[in-house]
């Protein structure tokens, strides 16, 4: 059976998946790096060591009984943009231009930010159909609106709307870690908040958010909630405040791309899109009559980093590959 290699390495997990001529998930593993307790992140220089110890572990893992390894597919960028590069993502292309050189397969590069997209798409519980849409990829690294239109060898992407400072999973991370969460914080923050529920008569808190056009900024909420947990606010209300914030802020700069004229289907992709809260108040101010988008969500398990979505970039380009050549699957 031929299958495809997707390989991420990104600044939060070691990711690996094997894809079959269908699409289908074979066999993957994905680890998060590991972080100390306080910290808020890994520099560059830790986050690729691991990398570079983890991917042969991985790998060994993986069945590999009875499959042919057709291509191998790798993020090299964040982004696909010019000058976009982080040093994470060398682990993973040196791990593929090496073995699709001695196993003389072909190799394919796309970019991390792809991969989210690709992978979301493949795990919405509604089929995405429309050709051009909207995406917001919201992760730890990343806060961007983007318009998408789908080529052959992937997507025409132009990012027309991103934070000024803080990112969306920072904003969460910083916070978390200041309330004493594990980092990366987002399930642990999630789990907190939702203790709001439980107790629907404790005052509410929450801070503002700032849009500006399509671009935004959450470090005056981070300032916000920051003082709020010196203040010693209750931690699950600094919980709730922080994704009430972030979804404010994406509902504000949705509407207002909606009313001008962008694409009404609308993709969210990254870690942040886990969150239930956020999902779900924005589903509810956005698919309403008066804005009527469509909304799609990543599958939760593909809404952080993975390598899922590079292995279908790889996948769709390896089929093309076989049609040009007269070579029909």
């Amino acid at each position: 059976m031929d299958v495809i290699l997707g390989i991420d390495t990104s600044n939060y997990r070691t990711s690996l998946c094997l894809v079959d001529t269908e699409g289908k998930i074979v066999a993957e593993e994905k680890q998060l790096l590991s972080v100390e307790a306080g910290e808020r992140g890994l520099q560059q220089s830790e986050a690729l060591f691991q990398h570079v110890k983890r991917l042969p572990t991985l790998a060994r893992k993986m069945a590999v009984e009875g499959q042919r390894l057709a291509a191998v597919a790798v993020s090299r960028s964040p982004r696909p943009v010019a000058g976009s590069y982080m040093p994470v993502f060398l682990a993973g292309e040196m791990a593929a231009e090496m073995l699709a050189h001695f196993t003389q397969i072909p190799l394919y590069y796309t970019s991390h930010q792809e991969g989210h997209i690709a992978a979301g798409e493949c795990t919405t519980d509604t089929p995405l159909v429309a050709d051009e849409f909207l995406a917001v990829h919201l992760s730890g690294g990343t806060s961007e609106l983007l318009a998408c239109k789908r080529t052959a060898d992937g997507y025409e992407i132009e990012c027309i709307g991103e934070t000024n400072d803080l990112h969306a999973g920072q904003l969460i991370d910083r916070v978390g870690v200041a309330l004493g969460l594990p980092f990366p914080a987002g399930p642990y923050l999630e789990q907190l908040a939702a203790k709001t529920d439980e107790h629907p008569e404790t005052e509410a808190f929450s801070v503002p958010s700032s849009v500006s056009g399509y671009s935004f900024s959450f470090s005056g909420p981070e300032a916000a909630l920051m003082r709020a947990v010196k203040q010693e606010v209750s931690p699950p209300l600094i919980a709730r405040a922080a994704e009430k914030c972030i979804a404010a802020t994406l509902e504000k700069v949705l509407r207002r791309a909606a009313e001008n004229g962008f694409p009404r289907d609308m993709l969210i992709v990254g870690g942040v899109s886990a969150n239930r809260y956020i999902k779900e108040r924005l589903v509810k101010r956005l698919v309403h009559p008066a804005v009527k988008a469509r909304l799609y969500f990543a599958d939760p398990a593909y809404a952080g980093d993975n390598a899922f979505g590079v292995a279908r970039i790889g996948l769709a380009r390896w089929k093309r590959e076989k049609a040009d050549r007269g070579f029909y699957l």
